[in-house]
């Protein structure tokens, strides 16, 4: 079970991230739009699981890596947006979150 600390550090990070990859999308990502939909973060504060979902690319997993080879960057883009906010900036895990996918599919099932 998550505690109130860990929503509000989740829900801080998911904001952050959210506007960082708003900026980047225009630069570097292609002109992707990125949405950052969950963030998990562990009861030791050290990770957070970032879970994204990607439209308008043509190739999501070539873009995951991506996202994943500027991990470092981004990471210290979000330490310096809440560096009075919090003591350690977790280590950030991004995965691909494919359930707007999933349900498309599923939607295309039911029509048949």
């Amino acid at each position: 079970m998550e505690t109130i600390r860990q929503s509000k550090l989740a829900r801080l990070l998911q904001r952050d991230l959210g506007d960082i990859f708003l900026a980047e999308a225009r630069n570097h990502l292609d002109g992707a739009m990125i949405t950052v939909t969950t963030v998990r973060v562990s009861r030791d504060f050290s990770t957070a699981k970032v879970f994204l979902s990607i439209f308008a690319a043509p190739d999501k997993q070539a873009l995951l890596g991506k996202i994943i080879a500027h991990t470092r960057e981004i990471r210290y883009q979000l330490g310096n947006r809440i560096k009075n906010q919090v003591r350690i900036v977790p280590e950030l895990q991004f995965h691909l979150d494919d359930s707007l996918d999933y349900i498309e599919h599923l939607d295309e099932l039911l029509k048949q």
